[in-house]
């Protein structure tokens, strides 16, 4: 009897340590992928910033515009052809014609007065407005596209803000720069962390590893159960860093919708594969080279 009752209380001994080590080995899975898939957050909540600095910078260039100024005497098909052979151009957004007549209605309502009764005459000429393509909206640009418009006889001058297209175009340049910098310090951040979470769970299993290379596993065979499970690991850590992210999508489009507006479909996909290749191939890397570690290291060393 005694035997027996020794013999049941070791195997509840060794049942309930069986169970701990299941259940720290599961608190071990749930802390990694949390921690991947925070760290995934941050850089999904990164990628918002530039897509709609992107997006923000394009629009403020796109709103610009310079007005083709045309002779008082030009005639009305001569001018749409002009139009239409600017709508036809890649660089060319948009143009919108304003006639002499629509420009002094445009002037009143501005004034708040009738000016052309106290000038006897309406001096405003009739103008083509044009918006460029962001890609198009550098100085460089705008003056070939000025030189162009030149050739057409009728066209009396062409006027657009230097100053502010120079101003608008230096600061796009210098806040993508700054955004670049922090994105890439962010990654490195980003990429440590995830590198250092996985070797320390790596680490809870280097006597596991030793014990395989003892019964004779190759380390092919050993490393793949591994890096099988971190890709998985990283696959459900980017499920649930883009569900964070859509989460809050929806409130900044509820609560800041005219400030905010992510329409771009594209990008936002393009987003959200980048996710999720970024969490599983830096785990798998990860994993890859801490398997490795334990591999090759000497007995001594597994205890410190």
């Amino acid at each position: 009897m005694r035997i027996s009752f020794k013999i049941h209380k070791e195997e509840g001994l060794k049942s309930k340590e069986s169970e701990y080590s299941k259940a720290r080995l599961r608190s071990s899975y749930f802390t990694l992928v949390v921690s991947v898939s925070l760290v995934l957050f941050l850089l999904g909540v990164l990628g918002l910033v530039l897509i709609n600095a992107r997006e923000l910078s394009d629009y403020l260039r796109e709103s610009l515009s310079f007005s083709i100024m045309l002779d008082d005497e030009a005639k009305e098909p001569d001018i749409r052809m002009l139009q239409k052979d600017l709508d036809a151009k890649p660089y060319v957004k948009a143009t919108e014609y304003v006639s002499k007549d629509a420009a002094a209605v445009k002037m009143k309502k501005e004034l708040g007065e009738d000016f052309i009764n106290f000038l006897g005459d309406n001096p405003l000429p009739p103008t083509i407005d044009v918006y460029l393509y962001a890609g198009y909206t550098s100085p460089d640009s705008v003056a070939k596209i000025e030189k162009y418009v030149r050739e057409y006889p009728f066209v009396k001058e062409v006027y657009y803000q230097e100053s502010l297209l120079f101003l608008i175009n230096e600061n796009v340049r210098k806040i993508s720069l700054f955004l670049l910098v922090i994105s890439a310090f962010l990654f490195l951040i980003a990429l440590t962390i995830i590198n250092n979470t996985i070797r320390i769970s790596i680490y809870s299993k280097r006597f596991l590893i030793r014990t395989m290379q003892l019964v004779g596993a190759s380390q092919a065979f050993i490393r793949r159960p591994f890096l099988i499970q971190s890709a998985l690991h990283g696959l459900l850590a980017a499920l649930i860093a883009m569900s964070l992210l859509m989460g809050m999508l929806y409130l900044i489009e509820k609560e800041f919708l005219l400030m905010f507006n992510f329409q771009s479909t594209y990008l936002m996909l393009l987003l959200g594969a980048s996710i999720i290749i970024t969490g599983v191939v830096i785990n798998v890397i990860s994993t890859f080279f801490s398997v490795n570690r334990y591999l090759s290291i000497s007995e001594d060393k597994l205890y410190y």
